[in-house]
């Protein structure tokens, strides 16, 4: 992992940036191996995904503002745009998993399982502790030994082990509905709102990069979701505001502009009928500022934006 050159005031965007001899857009190690960043202890954003097997530890995994308590063995997942942070963690062990979105292949189910569980900053695995320790464990040996067509072992892994991590997310509920093409619209109208810069965008702007109709993404996230793609907008604005104002110290006109305003004014106006508290009495009332951007990676050297 490597984090942006960006400004002091603002939330760390980290890529993934494998050391040689990989070219995958996948690693799996240890917190140790993984470098620094793996335990950071600020708020931050990634362009890609994160599965952290936590084994041992104390703390709390923080994930949208959402703290969650350490109690391993337990998976904590990141999607592309979310921010997290490691909150008074010590001695946390265990292997993290690092990879893009293209690398689940032929497997679209996978990325709506992953947005699932990271809708929560703990997943306690239960009975299913033992097999996805074993998995992981593999993964790790697959990708270090490098042995003839590792990349595809490794994405049978990645998705067994998704299946596996929802398996135990889910214990006891019940099974899940198949999705249709109106659902997986909406899964991917949500990631896009859901990506960093992604608050910004209009539901005429996401329909055209769907290659739909606003009428029928509309239809397809009020079917799916309950809500309609305008009030979805509006709830990733409010989330990205409240992420901006926890974990920077940008101005509240920056974080108006940030979320998609242009007026801070109307921006006051919007998060208080949103969340019943002015930005500043929000950003008050939390307990303080992790921001620390500039821990050292492992990575190789950024070669592009």
């Amino acid at each position: 992992m490597k984090p942006t050159g960006r400004s002091a005031a603002e939330l760390p965007l980290h890529r993934l940036q494998v050391p040689q001899p990989h070219l995958l857009p996948f690693a799996v190690g240890s917190f140790d191996a993984i470098g620094p960043l793996s335990r950071a202890g600020f708020p931050h954003r990634h362009t890609f995904h994160e599965i952290a097997h936590v084994t041992g530890g104390a703390g709390r995994h923080v994930l949208d503002l959402v703290p969650g308590p350490l109690a391993p063995p337990v998976l904590c997942v990141i999607t592309p745009g979310q921010v997290h942070h490691w909150e008074g963690a010590e001695g946390l062990a265990g292997q993290v998993v690092l990879f893009h979105e293209d690398f689940l292949g032929g497997h679209p189910e996978d990325a709506r399982a992953l947005r699932r569980l990271a809708g929560r900053p703990t997943v306690p695995l239960g009975a299913h502790a033992s097999r996805i320790a074993g998995l992981v464990d593999a993964m790790e040996e697959e990708y270090r030994a490098l042995r003839s067509g590792y990349a595809g072992v490794l994405r049978a892994y990645l998705h067994i082990l998704v299946v596996e991590a929802a398996r135990a997310a889910e214990a006891g509920a019940p099974p899940a509905v198949p999705a249709d093409r109106g659902d997986s619209l909406a899964e991917a109208f949500a990631r896009i709102t859901a990506r960093p810069g992604g608050a910004q965008l209009t539901v005429a702007a996401c329909a055209r990069e769907l290659g739909v109709s606003t009428g029928h993404l509309h239809a397809a996230v009020k079917q799916a979701t309950g809500l309609t793609p305008g009030g979805l907008i509006r709830r990733a604005q409010t989330l990205e505001a409240k992420r901006l104002l926890a974990g920077t110290d940008m101005t509240v006109r920056q974080v108006a502009q940030q979320a998609g305003f242009a007026d801070p004014s109307y921006f006051c106006r919007f998060f208080r009928r949103e969340t019943g508290l002015t930005p500043g009495g929000f950003r008050a009332g939390l307990a303080g500022n992790h921001h620390d951007p500039r821990i050292p990676s492992i990575a190789a050297p950024d070669s592009g934006p």
